[in-house]
């Protein structure tokens, strides 16, 4: 995709209300005023001389839009994926302590402003079998998902078959994480854990949340597959929302299409605008106060 359809105004995801006049109407108090960034295909005509004669032809270019729309934060849950405490990849478990560190204050502004918080961190149950937040996520009452739609499923635009690995020599693979990041913080009296898909629907059930806002890692992979993520959540028809500024890909830049890391997660961010959902970016606001 050219560099064309790459360019983004670099608006915060939480603006201030006052920006609510471009919807077209005053959010309810409380509300939230955001961007969301999507990719969808325009349809555009061409001639083209074939054989003597001139045809009209019909192409679908990308192009990536961005609209203004209004959140009531107690319709919202955000969904934490794996922003582990360590990696067993030495270069994602950097990049992964540099967004958990960004994701905290974020984590709890939204909190504060009236979202739902669950926490994903997979594989990691047993370390917090006996805290509060995964105790009220086991107790929520249980709401069975719907059927899964059929949706496409194209596929990516990296080849991240090795592993996604980009540290300087091999890495073996191993399960190096116990916990989730200590830079996130998780509030005992208000929050949940699990790594379960239909744990977290049940609880977006129970408090009737219309939208999930997905942030962790790694995007093509944890972020799209995991059965509380972006794929298994638009298969039930649950709306979400990928914070692009608070994700990272498991690409190695030897791998096709060899570009740089950075443009790799770029591409996979590109690839779920275009075809699972729009994405925001993590709001500009101070970190609440305890």
């Amino acid at each position: 995709m050219s560099s064309l359809y790459r360019s983004a105004l670099l608006l915060p995801v939480f603006m201030a209300a006052t920006a609510a006049s471009l919807c077209g109407a005053d959010p309810a108090p409380g509300d939230i005023t955001t961007v969301k960034r999507l990719i969808v295909l325009q349809k555009e005509m061409s001639t083209v001389t074939k054989d003597g004669k001139t045809v009209s032809v019909v192409t679908e270019v990308p192009i990536k839009i961005e609209q203004i729309i209004t959140l009531n934060p107690k319709a919202c849950a955000v969904v934490i994926c794996d922003m582990w405490d360590n990696h067993w990849c030495a270069s994602a478990a950097k990049r992964c302590d540099v967004l958990a560190k960004k994701a905290g204050p974020v984590v709890e502004a939204a909190r504060k402003a009236g979202m739902t918080v669950i926490h994903c961190p997979s594989d990691c149950m047993g370390f917090y079998a006996d805290h509060p937040a995964r105790k009220r996520a086991q107790a929520v009452k249980v709401t069975p998902p719907p059927a899964a739609k059929d949706l496409p499923n194209p596929p990516l635009p990296i080849d991240d078959s090795d592993g996604g690995c980009d540290d300087a020599g091999p890495s073996k693979q191993f399960r190096a994480w116990k916990k989730q990041h200590d830079a996130i913080g998780i509030d005992a009296d208000k929050d949940y854990i699990t790594d379960d898909g239909k744990e977290v629907y049940s609880i977006l059930a129970d408090r009737g949340i219309k939208t999930v806002i997905v942030m962790g890692v790694h995007t093509n992979m944890c972020v799209l597959n995991r059965t509380f993520a972006i794929k298994q959540l638009r298969k039930w028809d649950v709306d979400c929302l990928l914070v692009r500024d608070l994700t990272d890909t498991m690409y190695n830049p030897k791998m096709k299409p060899l570009v740089a890391h950075d443009a790799g997660t770029n591409l996979v961010i590109d690839y779920i605008e275009r075809y699972w959902c729009p994405t925001i970016l993590s709001f500009h606001m101070p970190a609440a106060k305890k």
